[in-house]
């Protein structure tokens, strides 16, 4: 005799559908009407920031500047440590610990042209705007 499958009840509720992972929100880099790549943007929803590296302190910790004027002990996640190097002074976008407020982990890398792109477009914040490369006009010329 063989049985045939179980089906739950009518009036059982049905499994819920897994999550399906969010799309990263990215700019899309056009230099001279072609694509050239696109650039990750911090997921705000996930508590993602942008930082800028202020000081390395080793085994593979750095201390960041976020853009919530909040300085952080970074960490570089695993997939990072051999393959991107951090300097003082990059851009960076890094996920605050939910469970200690001075420590975060540094998921992302621009390079100094990525942040200067990311500078004329506007994209980021006043406080984090490092990387432009205007001049102030109000500078006296010195003779």
């Amino acid at each position: 005799m063989s049985e045939a499958p179980k089906e739950p009840p009518e009036g059982a509720a049905a499994a819920p559908p897994t999550e399906s992972e969010e799309p990263t929100p990215t700019v899309e880099v056009v230099e001279g009407g072609e694509e050239v790549g696109r650039l990750p943007l911090p997921r705000r929803h996930r508590g993602e920031v942008f930082g800028i590296a202020s000081q390395l302190l080793g085994a593979a910790r750095i201390r960041v500047m976020c853009e919530d004027s909040i300085s952080r002990m970074g960490r570089i996640t695993g997939k990072m440590k051999k393959k991107m190097w951090i300097r003082e002074g990059d851009l960076l976008i890094v996920r605050p610990w939910g469970f200690q407020e001075g420590k975060a982990d540094i998921l992302f890398r621009y390079s100094r042209t990525q942040a200067q792109y990311l500078a004329r477009k506007n994209l980021l914040p006043s406080a984090m705007n490092l990387f432009s490369t205007d001049v102030p006009t109000d500078a006296a010329p010195s003779a």
